[in-house]
């Protein structure tokens, strides 16, 4: 790594303070739309009370929510691996020491034989962040603007000027979906008035040019939000990140594109939390640490040793898979053991901690 001068930190104080513009913009178009909305349309145009207070308190309850949910986007911080997942200082020296190949990736597969990891490189090689000098987690990708590796990373959006991965992806949903109804809104209720724009049927006040490009504005925003939202959602349904919708994850048997799907109702729950009252509102409720997830897999590692005793029905059928002995996080590992799909086995607590076997959702198993 180049060592930094004055030079280069400045171009990066430079660089970060570029990178808050979007969000400027994006606070200044919303500080107009309620000037426009809330006093030129509603308290200067509306003649009737009632539309006035219904108008106003709608409006309101969206702002609010709109506002809650784009400040928690932007200023949640994204969550970086655990120290599990950094190489410690002899197996960083010893890295160092090895050349690239075979024998760089038997230190990696030694470091991470603990680490609760299934996904590979193109290549198979275990997946290494030279930057950050660890071992990535499942999903987990660096971002070349924060220069940090991740979890769960989705995008870099600028216009949060923020990463979006596992610690603010539920906001990001949320601020795209109230953000949306912000402006399905304003273009709804503003509608009748833009006509009566055209038609002359506003007095000549400034009132009319702000309720003019008010609804320009929605309606445009409207559109470009309807596509974006709606992509999202189709994501969730098929629990995958804007990452892993362009290039699918690799798992040791090979490319999987539904790898982490444990189907839409799990999807779900995994983004948005077993409880449903948190579900529309921007407060932490995903399922998890961010740094392993469920998979859903149809082949069976060919690394993977012999079936322990006592699992050789398993065996027996083709179909059916055991676990990995690598337990995942508690909060991750009880999607999979939903009663409608999965069978526990109470006779060995042994057998739990190592898996159950289902021919519907299998797991891929590490040596």
């Amino acid at each position: 790594m180049a060592p930094s001068g004055p030079g280069s930190s400045a171009r990066r104080r430079c660089r970060r303070v570029l990178y808050w513009i979007p969000v400027v913009f994006i606070t200044l178009l919303l500080g107009w739309s309620y000037y426009a909305y809330a006093i030129q349309l509603c308290i200067v145009s509306m003649e009737n009370t009632g539309e006035q207070v219904v108008c106003l308190m709608a409006y309101h309850l969206l702002f609010g929510m709109f506002v809650w949910s784009y400040w928690k986007t932007i200023f949640t911080l994204p969550m970086n691996p655990s120290k599990e997942f950094h190489l410690s200082y002899a197996e960083k020296e010893l890295l160092e020491r090895e050349p690239r190949g075979e024998a760089h990736q038997e230190v990696l597969r030694r470091a991470a034989k603990d680490l609760p990891i299934y996904t590979r490189t193109m290549s198979g090689a275990i997946r290494y962040c030279d930057r950050c000098q660890l071992i990535k987690p499942d999903r987990c990708h660096h971002c070349s603007v924060c220069d940090k590796c991740i979890l769960k990373m989705d995008h870099h959006c600028p216009w949060v000027n923020n990463c979006v991965g596992f610690s603010n992806y539920k906001f990001f949903l949320l601020f795209l979906a109230y953000s949306l109804l912000y402006c399905l809104f304003i273009a709804a209720t503003d509608l009748q008035y833009f006509i009566k724009f055209w038609t002359n049927g506003l007095p000549d006040t400034q009132a009319k040019f702000h309720i003019m490009f008010l609804f320009f504005a929605a309606a445009m925003f409207s559109v470009s939000l309807s596509s974006l939202f709606g992509y999202h959602c189709w994501l969730v349904s098929k629990n995958k990140s804007t990452l892993e919708a362009f290039r699918s994850p690799v798992f040791r048997h090979g490319t999987d594109k539904n790898g982490f799907s444990l189907g839409f109702r799990k999807n779900m729950r995994q983004v948005f939390g077993d409880e449903k009252k948190y579900w529309l509102l921007p407060i932490f409720s995903s399922l998890g640490d961010g740094c392993s997830f469920p998979t859903c897999l149809v082949n069976q590692d060919p690394e993977q040793p012999s079936t322990p005793a006592g699992l050789s029905s398993t065996a027996k059928n083709p179909e059916n898979h055991q676990f990995p002995a690598k337990p995942l996080r508690e909060s991750q590992s009880h999607l999979l053991t939903d009663s409608q799909s999965w069978t526990e086995s109470s006779t060995n607590p042994g057998k739990c901690k190592a898996g159950m076997s289902n021919p519907a959702l299998t797991m891929e198993n590490e040596t």
